[in-house]
């Protein structure tokens, strides 16, 4: 089966392009001497997930506790909840034998009222400059809740963990170095500054995928946890991640409308969502980038609009379009377009091979 023969909008992602995405990080890992915990937030599927830790620990990274029970419930085991667990979720997490991320005394009051049996992995979220989540890491409240983890009793204190998601807003390689020489020095700072108060630090754990395709070292750090790169997007492209040729995920859709000067596609926010990419570099950029179906950029024609369920494009490009036409959207963001879909077909070039399912839910 073809990919034109599918019904549209439809999500689809090459499978060549993900294996070699996969491959390229698994060997920057290697290159820089650290463990790769991949996070599975983008995707949310068992193969890709599978693809990515090949050669490596087996950890993963997930968002959710959905995604830590189906990963788990795939043999995944070694899993790292990375976003602050929420007091009211923290004995649901337990009982997933998940590593715990916290940066708030209420988090850690409600992971010691809520364990019981093996003492409970747990990580101290720094902020390394995004200023999203995390303790300052030279503030006095930093120091005491590191101790705190340190000392209780079922808390099992594995390190820090930190995230320089400030590298979304860079323009270049350039940019993106500096974000990751920062996200490095400063987490690393504070597991120097820890280990000198007595404090164990045994895992410093780092990462996004912009950081980890331009950082020059990672002394001092044991894992990265980049996610995104395993399918890319088009803001990843934009500002120098990679190369359009990496981008592994696209939508099928098909041309509804041909007008003078514009098309209207079978493809709205419930399809691409309203992510208005990558701005800061382009401001005409539009809501993806039209392909072909051999995944070759259109010229002259760009989706300057998404209402429900339809898309708006327009350029003198729109001339060579017509009516049943079918053509890809190269996405903004890839984590919310994949979230956009029960499924995705998997294709070799234009061939469909098979589909993913990604878990759903929180």
């Amino acid at each position: 089966m073809q990919i034109s023969e599918l019904p549209t909008p439809a999500l689809v992602l090459d499978l060549d392009r993900i294996e070699s995405n996969c491959a390229a990080m698994a060997e920057r890992a290697h290159a820089l001497g650290v463990s790769l915990r991949p996070h599975m937030k983008t995707h949310k599927c068992v193969e890709i997930g599978e693809l990515q830790v090949q050669g490596h620990f087996g950890g993963i990274t997930v968002s959710t506790l959905a995604e830590a029970r189906h990963f788990r419930n795939s043999g995944f085991e070694d899993i790292t909840l990375a976003v602050p667990i929420a007091p009211a979720r923290a004995a649901e997490a337990i009982s997933l034998k998940v590593n715990l991320l916290v940066d708030s005394t209420e988090a850690v009051d409600a992971i010691e009222a809520s364990a019981a049996g093996d003492a409970v992995r747990v990580y101290l979220k720094v902020d390394c400059g995004y200023g999203r989540a995390g303790v300052v890491p030279d503030s006095e409240g930093a120091l005491a809740l590191a101790r705190r983890l340190s000392e209780a009793s079922v808390i099992d204190f594995r390190g820090l963990l930190t995230h320089g998601g400030q590298s979304y807003d860079c323009v270049d390689a350039a940019g993106i170095l500096a974000v990751a020489q920062t996200e490095r020095d400063v987490v690393v700072g504070f597991a120097q500054r820890l280990r000198a108060e007595n404090i164990a630090v045994d895992e410093v754990s780092l990462g996004s995928t912009p950081t980890m395709m331009h950082v020059d070292h990672l002394e001092g750090v044991t894992e990265m946890r980049p996610g995104n790169y395993a399918l890319f997007d088009g803001f990843q492209a934009a500002i120098g991640s990679c190369r359009p040729e990496d981008v592994a995920v696209s939508v099928l859709s098909t041309v509804t409308g041909a007008y003078d000067g514009r098309v209207i596609l079978d493809v709205g926010a419930t399809a691409l969502s309203k992510d208005p990419g990558p701005t800061h570099v382009d401001p005409d950029c539009g809501f993806g980038v039209i392909t072909g179906l051999d995944l070759e950029e259109l010229s002259n024609l760009k989706l300057v609009g998404l209402s429900q369920e339809h898309g708006k494009a327009k350029g003198a490009g729109a001339s060579a379009l017509q009516v049943g036409d079918m053509v890809r959207i190269r996405p903004n963001h890839s984590c919310l377009t994949m979230a956009c879909f029960p499924e995705a077909h998997v294709a070799r070039g234009t061939e469909l091979v098979g589909q993913f399912r990604p878990c759903r839910g929180w």
